[in-house]
């Protein structure tokens, strides 16, 4: 049974850049079929797709992050992780990484445990 655990600053200041890894267990990050996705959930919202990295590295980015949002990964520590540049108060949420057969379809069951992040102005 696969296992992801997000880990991260926690505080983050406006204008910085939010990086977070998200350390998997139980299955290899370059298993064919599997995406690697981050999802994040801001207070009082629904939960968001942020984007994903392939079994390949290739990397799939929702339109409304795209321009802030990189994802990059280790395959030896089969770790991958999320920067998002020019924070605001705005990306203040729950983060989540988790692992699906579809890019935009992670399968909530694999979902880490999230880790709150809070952009501070």
């Amino acid at each position: 049974q696969v296992w992801l655990q997000e880990s991260g600053p926690g505080l983050v200041k406006r204008s910085q850049t939010l990086s977070l890894t998200c350390t998997v267990s139980g299955g290899s990050i370059t298993t064919n079929l599997y995406y690697w996705s981050w999802l994040r959930q801001p207070p009082g919202k629904e939960l968001e797709w942020m984007g994903a990295i392939d079994h390949s590295g290739a990397t799939y980015y929702g339109p409304s992050l795209e321009s802030r949002l990189s994802i990059s990964r280790d395959t030896t520590r089969n770790q991958f992780t999320l920067h998002l540049a020019a924070v605001t108060p705005e990306d203040t949420a729950v983060y989540y990484c988790a692992r699906g057969r579809g890019i935009q379809d992670p399968n909530p069951s694999t979902r880490g445990q999230g880790i709150q992040i809070t952009v501070s102005s």
